[in-house]
């Protein structure tokens, strides 16, 4: 007698007909294939990563049978407890007057992101998110069944009706942003755009959730305030602020590491604390206790040789478009980070591009619509200059700009 296999679609909760794959994750395989030109993944330069000092610490830890202990051991949820005061005294620099009780370790700052929509996020709450936004966080929310909103072209600029966003939709909504270099966009929000955000959150009454993952790699411009510095301006405390800051080390020491850390009020992270121990318990303590050892010395001087080489690859593209890209074609000017976000002539598919790329050029990148939360727009791609070549860079954008032509 044959057992039936079981209907598994029909067994799995509602909230996964939210959940899909990642269109990013699925273009990372591409780049297996040695004649593909990528422009996809938006991971880091592995040449720029801080091995030698890593391995160091690893060493350090586990030659030490004390430390080793430590190392091997469970551990508090919160997190490594000399990681998270170096974090805030960090944040004090990015004028965010914190202690350790306001820090909380996560496995990278994608599970800081779950964990927030966990904790504040009921089906049919509403999330304002730019247009476009970073898929990673959509992801993250869909499983919680939220409504999105797209912030209006001009609404920070006040070119909008601010005031009617929310008509007809559920109270105290959260937003989530990402001030610095946005992935995909490469785009800042400036001081005025960062200050009206905070209005309007003040308005709506709306948690904000600040995404720094890239404010560290700033190569061009001055920086500004972090929103959760603004917000801790007007309020006077950290404890009265409704910004919570995301942070990071993948882009600056290395993404396998999964260090992240939220940073807010202490109910807040207290609440995570509770869902992290229903969730992993804590994150990998010897990965924090050798991320606290590659920071604790010489991390200025790492950032300022991976803001000189992004630096650089992002000027050699940006020269890249302006010599090959048809008219038409528009572009973003990032002043830090990975990316480069591409207007596509209207009309033209993002993704059919790609398809036609990878046959005809084979030149990645990651087509535009996903990235969108709330109404689609297929005209655009986002480039990412993080891994290829100066060389590469010239030759695919030019690779690029001809398919373009000829669409």
């Amino acid at each position: 007698m044959t057992t039936p296999t079981p209907d598994w679609a029909a067994r799995f909760s509602q909230r996964m007909a939210r959940v899909r794959a990642n269109e990013i994750r699925e273009l990372l395989k591409l780049l297996d294939q040695p004649d593909i030109l990528s422009f996809a993944g938006g991971i880091p330069d592995p040449g720029l990563f801080p091995a030698a000092r890593i391995q160091a610490a690893y060493d350090a830890i586990l030659s030490d049978p004390a430390q080793a202990a430590v190392a091997l051991q469970y551990s508090v949820s919160e997190g490594y407890l000399p990681l998270r005061r170096w974090i805030a005294e960090r944040m004090a620099l990015y004028g965010v007057p914190c202690d350790e009780h306001n820090i909380m370790i996560t496995a990278g700052s994608q599970q800081g992101l779950d964990l927030l929509g966990k904790l504040f996020l009921t089906r049919g709450d509403t999330v304002m998110v730019a247009r476009p936004t970073y898929l990673g966080a959509l992801q993250a929310f869909n499983a919680y069944e939220p409504d999105y909103l797209d912030l209006p072209a001009g609404a920070l600029d006040g070119e909008a009706d601010t005031e009617a966003l929310m008509a007809g939709r559920a109270a105290h909504p959260l937003g989530y942003f990402v001030p610095d270099f946005a992935n995909p966009t490469g785009e800042s929000l400036t001081l005025a755009q960062r200050e009206a955000l905070l209005d309007l959150a003040q308005t709506l009454d709306m948690t904000l959730i600040e995404d720094a993952a890239y404010r560290e790699l700033r190569f061009d411009g001055e920086p500004l305030p972090t929103v959760l510095a603004l917000d801790i301006a007007r309020t006077g405390s950290i404890e009265a602020a409704r910004t919570l800051f995301c942070g990071t080390f993948s882009k600056t020491i290395s993404p396998a590491l999964r260090i992240g850390w939220v940073c807010g009020p202490r109910a807040v992270i207290e609440k995570l604390v509770l869902l992290k121990q229903g969730s992993d318990l804590h994150v990998s303590t010897p990965n924090q206790m050798a991320a606290y050892g590659a920071v604790a010395e010489g991390y200025e001087q790492h950032l300022g040789m991976l803001r000189t080489a992004y630096g650089a690859k992002a000027h050699a593209t940006l020269q890249a478009l302006e010599r090959h890209m048809p008219p038409g074609v528009t572009w973003s000017r990032p002043e830090g980070g990975m990316f480069v976000w591409l207007w596509l002539p209207d009309g033209m598919d993002g993704k059919a591009l790609l398809e036609r790329s990878l046959i005809e050029e084979r030149v990645a990148f990651v087509p535009g619509e996903p990235f969108f939360a709330e109404v689609p727009a297929a005209n655009a791609i986002r480039l990412s200059y993080s891994l290829p070549t100066h060389a590469q860079i010239e030759d695919g954008v030019a690779r690029l700009a001809r398919l373009i032509a000829r669409s």
